[in-house]
Order: structure tokens, then C-alpha cells, then sequence
């Protein structure tokens, strides 16, 4: 475990950006090593305060410090970055029970399970409340234990879709630039394929990803506010390219870039192809 938190301390020193913080943020917190995890867990959660599994990290280790009223607010903001967020679920269903709210422990549950019908920590949970005792205390979940412990298998997961692995050939077959410019991600930031690199060639794809974060959620709350109605694309031209933003569900983002030379008409059609080729594949995962 010290190797292991060495190793991760040394990665994040060396790209402060990067989401190793949630990794190693947990490895401190199942040492015990709670006041360093949650040095982590802020510092990263003030570089990517849209991230789903930042707010998830800083609840657990709240949790574990018997500070239930601010890990419930990191728990509620994570659902509401990703409604979808199993941990946080779980999460806030450890606290409404040790309130004695077993009705929304439950319900909160009940969601969880919708989502990963197969994790039986799940019904597990539920059994243990319908015979009055407490359900598990919310740790991270075996993917995450898993990536703490190998990098590498870290990298290959967060490229990784649930359903299986990511093939543009198959998903953006006869687009153009299909190999290139494009992102898709959940609505906790996680990719689930393409790749994006900087002008220098670096690999940005996580970075990128983490900040685009409930996007979605923000882009829809500001159109409801200013009576625009539903969102259905952004677009914006950058001193060296141009971008376009679309959801081809609720909760997916998928990023479109190209040169600063590509007229935004042209790169909104293109990104609505690529928004309904991303719609059909993520329909079937």
C-alpha cells in the first residue's frame, strides 16, 4: 500500500491535472490516512468541480470522519452532476438509513439497482434494511479498488464503455475524420470513446473529459432560465480551432473538434451525424 501511494503521489505530482487524485485520494482513505485524503480530494475537486467521482471520493471520506451532514451535500451534488452515479446513490442511502428515512434509503437503492441490475452489494443492501439493520458503509466500488492498485488498468478503463470496447470504425463508420476530433463521454466525465490530443500531440482525453463534466446539466439549466427551451448543440470558434458540443442522450456529451479553418455550419452538420451514430451505439450497449 505505501508503494502503491508513493507511485500515485509521484504521478499526480508530476500532472497536477490528472485524475489520479481519485485513486490515490482512496488509497489514503483505506489506510486510514484520512487528513492527507481529503488534501487530495479538495485539491482535486477545485481542478475538476464538475466531476461526478470527485464529490463521490470527498463523501467517503467524510463519511468515514462521522461528517454525515457535508457528505450528504457532496453525495446530492454528485447525483445531480450524474444523476446515474451508483456510488453516490448508495451512498445517500447509508445516510437517509442512519436517519431512519427507510423509505428513500430504499428508493435510493431501488435506482442504484436500475442502473447496475447485476451488482449484488445491491440487493445485499436492500435484504439487510428489510431485516433492520444497516446497510454496508459506501466504499469504492471493485473497479475503482481495482484501478487504484494498476495504473495501466486504470488508463484501459476510463477508455473503456461498459458495454464492451470502443470501436470507431464500427461507431462513426463513413464519417468524416472519424479517427479524429471526437469525444464521448458520460455525465460523470468518464470516456467512453474517442480520444482528443493537444497541438503538441500529448494525449488530453482524461483532462478534457473531466472538465466537461455536467456540462450537459449546466447547458440545460441556463437554457431553461432564459426561456430558450431544450439544448441541442454548442458551438465555438478558438483561436486555433473550432468546437461543437451535443448530447446524443441525456446523460452522454460528445465533443466535436476541428481546425479553426471549419465553418461552424459545416462542423454542426458534421457533429449531427456523429451525434446520431453515438445515439444508435449507446442504444445498444
Amino acid at each position: 500500500m505505501a508503494d502503491e501511494i508513493r507511485a500515485l503521489s509521484a504521478q499526480l505530482a508530476q500532472d497536477p491535472q490528472s485524475l489520479v487524485f481519485l485513486r490515490l485520494g482512496e488509497a489514503l482513505r483505506r489506510k486510514g490516512q484520512l487528513e492527507p485524503a481529503t488534501r487530495v480530494a479538495m485539491n482535486g475537486l477545485e481542478r475538476h468541480p464538475h466531476l461526478a467521482d470527485a464529490h463521490d471520493l470527498y463523501a467517503r471520506i467524510l463519511t468515514d470522519k462521522h461528517d454525515y451532514e457535508r457528505a450528504f451535500d457532496e453525495w446530492d451534488m454528485a447525483v445531480r452532476i450524474a444523476p446515474n452515479h451508483t456510488g453516490a446513490l448508495k451512498g445517500l442511502a447509508f445516510l437517509y438509513f442512519k436517519v431512519g428515512d427507510i423509505a428513500q434509503a430504499e428508493a435510493h437503492l431501488e435506482q442504484a439497482r436500475k442502473v447496475e441490475p447485476d451488482d449484488p452489494s445491491i440487493d445485499q443492501a436492500i435484504e439487510m434494511m428489510h431485516k433492520g439493520a444497516a446497510p454496508p458503509a459506501p466504499t469504492a466500488s471493485t473497479a475503482d479498488s481495482a484501478t487504484a492498485a494498476s495504473p495501466a488498468a486504470a488508463s484501459s478503463a476510463a477508455q473503456a464503455p461498459k458495454g464492451g470496447g470502443f470501436d470507431e470504425a464500427r461507431v462513426f463508420a463513413g464519417l468524416e475524420g472519424a479517427n479524429e476530433g471526437l469525444l464521448l463521454i458520460d455525465g460523470a466525465g468518464r470516456v467512453l470513446g474517442g480520444a482528443l490530443r493537444d497541438r503538441s500531440g500529448s494525449d488530453v482525453t482524461d483532462s478534457v473529459a473531466a472538465y466537461l463534466a455536467g456540462v450537459s446539466q449546466e447547458a440545460a439549466r441556463t437554457a431553461k432560465l432564459l426561456g430558450l427551451g431544450a439544448w441541442n448543440g454548442l458551438s465555438a470558434e478558438g483561436q486555433h480551432g473550432n468546437v461543437h458540443l451535443a448530447h446524443p442522450t441525456p446523460e452522454a456529451l460528445l465533443l466535436v473538434v476541428r481546425e479553426r479553418g471549419t465553418p461552424l455550419g459545416r462542423l454542426a452538420i458534421l457533429a449531427q451525424r456523429a451525434t446520431a451514430m453515438a445515439r444508435r451505439w449507446l442504444e445498444t450497449q
